[in-house]
């Protein structure tokens, strides 16, 4: 299991008796949240006085692997220049914590002695000018650590820092390079390596397609037996069915690509239509399978995105809703009524359905191999978000709009694939303009899960721009920002 750790900073002016108080009281809101239910343990320190001890624990955080970052509380007033060095070597998410282990003041008794151990209001100010001082990334929360809305907030940066850290160690196979002549799907991959950490490289498609070709029957016939009894699977591709080869290929698919992408560590993948190589099949129901168990995914080439899926997955494990690959296709212009239809070719997630999808086979219209199998299904109701990130020469951009995953108007019986309905906010058509202002990508992630306050911190913490779309969005304000933020990650990177 992931980890944080709880460190708390203070010193030795105080006398031997309030160290050891602060020992305890950081002991105890440790505790708390960790007992609290939230995404990742928290692992409490033992109290920091000088500069050497601080420098070797941020050090350690940075050598531990089940370390996704780390959470500083200043309980006393805890000098700032003794974190200087410490901050410095910090490399995982840093959240500072501005809390105290009391929740009233003591009116009737308070004196010099509990005014200085309890000193935080002024001491997390010492830590937060050293912090802004340095320029150092990190999130804040403020309030009593009993408080749901403080624990909640942590969760939130929890779940961003868990998304960076499955970036930071994170191979992606890309089979094939993407679709030509296509831009947003391009980019600075060894860029990329550098600001989230995640290795790009490519394997030609006849890697694959050996794989699937090395997979037995007896081998596909199991899997395409579970196939059958977890799903509703239609009459032509169950055993005895005139289609039943193709559910059994689309099973050898699962099996090679997933051996293939253990085989080289992978969590995350690209597939290309135009790049298929000796595949008989687009890879659609391996491909849905894969990214339910947590694997990214992106079409076409489109390794940004299954960048991005992949943090999805990690970051709303345990939340209700899930993580897809989505592209806005065509909309419901009705005036009024304004929806867009999302879809993609094959590849849509599951996961964004509580019901039993129906595995089915059609044709797919382009790409020129077998009528490939895939899961059918509607996306559920109810609040969600997309993302998309674009490389944009000098950074990287994410942009980000709000949305309510509605019904179908009717049903879709000639679109035999996953599919999403939404209304994005604040309208449709200041939605689609600040998107288009934006540059924002076609292929996004779509997750039901997660919120636009996890995004915003995955982004403050990865230290990359992030242009939100919601509620309230003007198109004037919204450009406006761009245009100030382009000034400033250009100034940021220096000259």
């Amino acid at each position: 299991m992931s980890n944080v750790w709880f460190l708390t900073g203070s010193q030795h002016l105080y006398g031997e008796d309030a160290l050891a108080q602060v020992d305890a009281n950081s002991r105890q809101i440790a505790t708390a949240l960790d007992d609290a239910g939230l995404l990742a343990e928290v692992v409490w320190k033992p109290v920091l006085t000088s500069k050497e001890a601080i420098l070797r624990t941020m050090v350690a955080a940075n050598c531990d692997d089940d370390c996704i970052g780390v959470i500083a509380w200043m309980h006393t007033f805890s000098p700032a220049k003794m974190w200087i060095a410490g901050l410095d070597a910090l490399a995982k998410p840093l959240l500072h914590l501005h809390t105290q282990a009391n929740v009233e003041l003591p009116w009737a008794t308070i004196d010099m002695d509990f005014m200085n151990l309890n000193q935080a209001a002024h001491g997390d100010r010492e830590f937060g000018y050293i912090e802004a001082r340095l320029g150092v990334a990190h999130s804040i929360v403020v309030g009593h650590a009993s408080d749901a809305r403080v624990r909640h907030e942590i969760d939130v940066w929890m779940r961003a820092a868990a998304g960076i850290a499955s970036l930071r160690n994170l191979n992606l196979v890309r089979f094939g390079d993407n679709m030509r002549n296509v831009a947003v799907t391009e980019g600075d991959k060894t860029e990329a390596e550098h600001v989230f950490g995640t290795s790009v490289n490519t394997w030609g498609v006849n890697d694959l397609a050996d794989a699937v070709a090395a997979i037995g029957d007896a081998e596909a016939e199991t899997l395409a037996a579970q196939y059958e009894a977890d799903y509703d699977v239609v009459a032509e591709l169950r055993k005895g069915g005139d289609r039943h080869d193709a559910l059994v290929y689309a099973a050898k698919q699962e099996i090679a690509l997933r051996g293939f992408l253990e085989a080289h560590n992978a969590k995350a993948f690209t597939t290309n239509f135009e790049d298929l190589g000796a595949l008989t099949q687009l890879p659609g129901l391996a491909v849905q399978r894969l990214t339910a168990d947590g694997f990214g995914f992106g079409a076409e080439g489109d390794w940004k995105t299954a960048m991005l899926v992949r943090a999805a997955k990690v970051m709303g494990q345990g939340l209700p809703g899930g993580a897809s690959l989505m592209e806005d296709y065509t909309y419901h212009l009705v005036a009024g009524h304004e929806k867009i239809l999302g879809a993609h070719m094959l590849e849509v997630c599951p996961s964004l359905t509580a019901k039993t999808p129906q595995i089915e086979i059609h044709p797919l219209g382009i790409g020129g191999r077998g009528d490939p199998v895939r899961f059918v299904f509607d996306v559920d109701p109810g609040p969600g978000i997309v993302v998309g990130l674009s490389d944009m020469r000098d950074r990287f951009r994410l942009t980000g709009n709000t949305v309510t995953v509605v019904g179908p108007d009717a049903p879709m019986p000639k679109l035999p694939v996953g599919r999403a309905v939404w209304v994005p906010d604040p309208d449709f058509y200041t939605s689609a303009a600040c998107w288009l202002a934006s540059g924002a990508a076609h292929h996004t992630v779509m997750s039901t899960a997660l919120t636009a306050d996890h995004w915003r911190e995955f982004a403050r913490l990865v230290g990359t721009e992030f242009a939100l779309i919601t509620k309230g969005t003007t198109r004037d304000g919204f450009e406006d920002r761009l245009r100030w933020n382009a000034a400033y990650y250009r100034l940021a990177r220096g000259i």
